[in-house]
């Protein structure tokens, strides 16, 4: 297994690592990283990965089961061998801006109360699909919700359960169409204030007010019942 030291500290950009192997897709497994791998409507952290005589630009990390993520380079290079030191450099102005949208959209499933049926998460632009047969009749008077409760500067906490409790709660998952990062035993909670808990594997920066101002974009119909609602950072 990879030790995920994003989940400990999102907020690390850089640290020393082993290669522990590669994947047959060219991928290196590292035994630790600070590279969020693909998942959950979240793409993949991207980078550099440095070591003695040698350099690679990351194009992005994906899982590589039993609990391992591998960093993709992003083109063909020649690899130290296994056991290798590196020293990890993300993308920090990109990840930084994933962890903002990230958490404005959990906010967004706030001022829209209704079932997610889907969503993705970009650096610039965001959005997520809801159960909504109707569209909202006042896009202007949601926009101003989310960006209050951005301007509250409500903290951003994770707390634990296990695999069994969520089961008993299923009010948790907000989410129809992905499932919630279940299945090791126990879940991640992300909690915003006293406004919202939810399943999430993802990274959330530290308090709302770090997300800056945000814009809800044109509401977009897919399908009989999914209405598609885009958010843009604007800074």
């Amino acid at each position: 297994m990879t030790d995920l030291l994003f989940r400990a500290d999102p907020y690390l950009a850089e640290a020393g690592a082993r290669i522990t192997g590669f994947t047959a897709e060219g991928g290196i497994l590292l035994d630790r990283t600070v590279f969020y791998a693909t998942g959950g409507g979240q793409p993949g952290d991207s980078g550099r990965l440095d070591w003695a005589g040698g350099s690679v630009v990351i194009a992005t990390a994906v899982k590589a089961g039993d609990g391992a993520i591998a960093v993709v380079p992003a083109e063909p290079v020649a690899l130290p061998p296994v056991g290798t030191q590196v020293h990890q450099v993300l993308d920090w102005d990109r990840r930084h801006r994933l962890m903002r949208m990230h958490t404005a959209l959990h906010l967004l499933s706030v001022v829209i109360p209704l079932p997610v049926t889907g969503g993705q998460i970009g650096a610039e632009r965001g959005r997520l699909d809801f159960d909504m047969p109707e569209p909202p009749g006042d896009i202007g008077a949601l926009n101003t919700a989310l960006n209050a409760l951005i301007d509250a500067d409500l903290p951003v906490t994770e707390s634990w359960i296990t695999d069994a409790e969520l089961a008993a709660n299923p009010g948790l998952v907000k989410t129809m169409s992905v499932a919630p990062p279940a299945g090791q035993g126990r879940v991640r909670l992300v909690r915003i204030g006293d406004i919202d808990l939810q399943p999430c594997g993802g990274t959330h920066v530290a308090r709302t007010g770090e997300i800056g101002r945000v814009s809800i974009g044109k509401i977009e119909k897919k399908g009989r019942q999914n209405r598609r609602v885009s958010l843009t950072l604007e800074n």
